[in-house]
């Protein structure tokens, strides 16, 4: 079975520690509708943009944190 896993990042790419531990995602469409209920607290944490994974494989990203950016 896939994991789907969030990598959070400043927006020059470096990783950083999430204000809000994740969960580990059975499925895209659980991962994106967490990201969904928490990208304010994340971005007020530190976060400036995501990648997500399926396992090691990126499916997409950077993806912005700041409406103003999206």
């Amino acid at each position: 079975m896939a994991a789907w896993t969030w990598r959070f990042e400043k927006a020059d790419g470096a990783e950083v520690q999430p204000a809000v531990a994740p969960e580990e995602f059975t499925t895209q469409g659980d991962a994106e509708s967490w990201i969904g209920e928490h990208w304010k607290e994340l971005r007020d944490g530190g976060a400036d943009q995501v990648r997500l994974f399926e396992d090691t494989t990126e499916i997409y990203g950077p993806m912005s944190l700041h409406a103003e950016d999206a």
